[in-house]
């Protein structure tokens, strides 16, 4: 790590995993109707994506995401633009992919997706949702909120919790993320932008002890 890419310490490592745990849902990956991946910071999901692909479990890949509001110049062209062109270079090919550039935050992943598919003839039953490791609660949650006729299954890159922390490198960062996404499952239900989803004692108090800690920079005002 470098001197910007500061280090978390064990117990706060440990508190970090017990919340990297919650947010994900667990799904069993079955073939469904259509795919999105969700803009993200993360190669991680196109990556995935075009593996789940090959593997015969969707016919149909939506790239959702215009230019990510914490790290633009990361993907300068858009999330979707750089995810669809990484997905082609791992052998997915050009007309399995829709692209929609201009979603800024989740639920205009789930809208706006769901217009592509729409405006392209797919009608989907079945959706499986791609997303970083820490996202696929909030991504399940919204998308019963925003599109509940659809059965949702949610996927992310199988990594261990210190297997992602290498692959980002900075420690602080993940667990900003991992605190700000909790965040939203919490809060985002009384916005009317989510469904509710019960959050277990141990991790609410591993939650507000890392907020305690510092943890703040993906936390949204109240």
């Amino acid at each position: 790590m470098t001197d910007n890419q500061r280090a978390i310490t064990d117990d706060q490592r440990q508190r970090a995993k017990l919340i990297w745990a919650y947010h994900q849902m667990h799904h069993d990956v079955q073939p469904t109707d259509a795919a999105i991946g969700l803009g993200s910071h993360d190669l991680g999901v196109p990556a995935y994506c075009a593996q789940l692909y090959r593997a015969g479990l969707f016919p149909t890949l939506v790239f959702t995401g215009g230019p990510n509001p914490t790290a633009p110049e990361r993907f300068p062209r858009g999330e979707a633009v750089h995810f669809r062109e990484h997905a082609l270079n791992l052998g997915v090919p050009n007309e399995a992919i829709l692209l929609e550039p201009k979603a800024r935050n989740t639920g205009q992943n789930i809208t706006f997706s769901r217009d592509a598919l729409a405006a392209a003839g797919i009608k989907p039953g079945t959706v499986l949702l791609v997303s970083m490791p820490y996202m696929e609660r909030r991504s399940f949650a919204t998308a019963r909120k925003m599109w509940p006729e659809v059965d949702v299954i949610c996927a992310s890159e199988p990594l261990e919790f210190d297997d992602y922390l290498k692959s980002i490198g900075d420690e602080k960062l993940v667990t900003d993320q991992l605190v700000g996404d909790l965040q939203r499952v919490i809060e985002y239900p009384a916005l009317g932008f989510a469904i509710e989803q019960e959050v277990p004692e141990d991790v609410h108090a591993a939650y507000t002890s890392l907020i305690h800690d510092g943890f703040t920079s993906r936390l949204i005002a109240g």
